[in-house]
């Protein structure tokens, strides 16, 4: 399984259920990855999509411990079990898990890939996703050159599981 996820310099990803930045490559670079694959994403992920609809084009997993949760167009699962047994049969290289952090958190142990937009700028966050530069058993295989955006530096990272 892979990961996908835009990173502060402190590893935030989140605050009050919104993206902490948009930059126009990073979504381009998303939408390319993901599209024609299957997303897992938590309900608050969901719900922080323009008017709460599953990705387009896409295979949309929710994962929520809500029971009477229901939305169009997607797939919910309760627990991590329940996510694996529907997955048993997917092409593991194209699942994409896409938030937030507790279903981060959840399934890292499950990946083997991350691609990580990391954006050289501290911002105010609430959500983070766990910092792979501090993990051995993580190491960057690739990296792009160094992108802006307005006055942000960023650069596209893959994280491998060695």
């Amino acid at each position: 399984m892979n990961m996908i996820v835009n990173v502060d310099k402190n590893w935030g990803i989140g605050l009050n259920n919104k993206l902490l930045v948009s930059i126009p490559a990073d979504m381009k670079f998303f939408r390319q990855t993901t599209t024609g694959n299957v997303v897992v994403m938590g309900r608050k992920t969901l719900e922080s999509f323009p008017n709460g609809l599953p990705l387009k084009n896409r295979r949309n997993i929710v994962l929520t411990r809500d029971p009477e949760y229901k939305v169009k167009d997607a797939e919910i699962v309760h627990s991590r079990e329940e996510l694996m047994e529907l997955l048993k049969d997917c092409d593991s290289s194209r699942v994409y898990v896409i938030g937030g952090e507790s279903v981060y958190r959840m399934l890292l142990p499950d990946c083997d890939t991350v691609h990580v937009t990391k954006v050289d700028h501290a911002f105010e966050a609430d959500t983070f996703f766990p910092n792979l530069d501090e993990m051995p058993e993580w190491k960057i295989t690739a990296d792009s050159e160094e992108q802006t955006y307005f006055d942000l530096e960023y650069t596209f990272l893959k994280y491998e599981r060695v």
